[in-house]
């Protein structure tokens, strides 16, 4: 008899096993793959660790966090410096003084200022126009915020491929803010801490797992674990919400995303982890070459070849892999539906992106665990 039977082992299943098992609990992790570690899972592919399910970069302000991954695993000093390319233009991201330069020469943050509220105006007052204070949509709202330049060439197409419709019918809340900065600095995140464990997730996840019982290829509805109390007191589950209560007020709709990943036979491809083409040139949303991520200064060159994986934003079919929820209102609703009959049910602890219908980042869902057991 087991205190937890945990289904999936992603970052949340995991991170919940690694802790209650320090308290001397007894878990079992049961996951329908054929490997553990969720969609933060690497492949080793030319000496290079593949993010399978894709890019994964480990970003925190948590010092809490921080020192609980990197007692388990060292990390490396990545910096996720993304660049966007738009017809063979080069932009470096998030929206920066060099993204400015890059973009209409300008050399001061006056002048990026200056050419920003200028285009901002200009969209407010073609709302005005026609008589519309609050914007109606994601295109209204990214105009407002950054004007036509930068929505046009890094926002528009690029959103468009992302959710598979027009921006024009997209929600306004989706970019309710932008990060827009007036120093030199391409640095992605403004977090105090990130990296890449060394060596790949792989390793984060066999330490969170050791010495714990763990089960792959095991289905928990289509197995004897459905029937979890023949097993365990308590219920972990981080599997699709609604999948757990039959569907029974309809299925919830995801985007997905599907690779196509192939070996180069260059040691540096496209010289960045990851490459945005935010037009509708080019079907793929981004290009991430994998070694980057790992592989630095010489380290690089020394490892012949290089791994590289296109990246399509797609809508999400019976069979495939559940990425992002889809937050509107008609999901929205229900979501909390499937959220309500989730409270009543008794000794089931309901976590993680597919359970509660909700994006995270790695480092919050491993925050809310600790903060979980901790407050237990």
């Amino acid at each position: 008899m087991y205190d937890y039977l945990i289904v999936g082992s992603g970052l949340f299943g995991s991170t919940f096993a690694h802790l209650v098992a320090k308290q001397g609990k007894k878990c079992l992790v049961i996951d329908k793959r054929p490997h553990l570690g969720g969609n933060v899972y690497c492949e080793n592919v030319e000496g290079i660790n593949i993010h399978k399910y894709g890019a994964h970069i480990f970003h925190t302000n948590n010092k809490e966090v921080w020192d609980f991954v990197n007692g388990l695993v060292p990390f490396n000093r990545y910096t996720n410096s993304p660049v966007a390319n738009y017809h063979g233009q080069l932009f470096n991201l998030p929206f920066n003084m060099n993204t400015f330069y890059q973009m209409w020469g300008v050399t001061t943050p006056e002048e990026a200022q200056a050419k920003i509220e200028e285009q901002k105006i200009e969209a407010v007052a073609k709302m005005k126009a026609e008589g519309i204070t609050e914007p109606r949509n994601l295109e209204e709202q990214g105009l407002c915020l950054v004007g036509k330049d930068i929505f046009e060439k890094l926002i528009k197409e690029y959103t468009e491929k992302q959710w598979g419709r027009p921006c024009n019918e997209l929600p306004a809340f989706i970019i309710k803010r932008l990060p827009v900065r007036f120093v030199f600095d391409n640095n992605y995140f403004n977090d105090a801490y990130q990296g890449i464990p060394i060596g790949g997730y792989n390793k984060l996840i066999d330490a969170l797992l050791n010495e714990i019982d763990c089960k792959t290829d095991t289905d928990f509805f289509k197995s004897d674990y459905n029937n979890w109390r023949k097993y365990a007191k308590q219920l972990v589950y981080t599997g699709p919400l609604d999948e757990y209560f039959d569907y029974r007020y309809g299925k919830l709709d995801w985007r997905t995303v599907s690779f196509k990943t192939r070996i180069e036979d260059t040691p540096n491809y496209q010289g960045n982890a990851v490459v945005n083409f935010t037009s509708h040139e080019k079907p793929y949303t981004r290009v991430i070459e994998h070694k980057h991520f790992e592989m630095f200064g010489q380290a690089i060159f020394d490892c012949p070849k290089t791994v590289v994986s296109e990246e399509y934003s797609i809508e999400y079919q019976e069979g495939m892999e559940q990425y992002y929820p889809v937050n509107d209102e008609k999901n929205d609703k229900l979501a909390e539906r499937y959220r309500s009959l989730a409270s009543q049910e008794e000794d089931v602890i309901f976590g993680g992106r597919l359970a509660e219908y909700k994006y995270y980042d790695m480092a919050p869902i491993m925050e809310k665990v600790i903060l979980m057991i901790n407050q237990n």
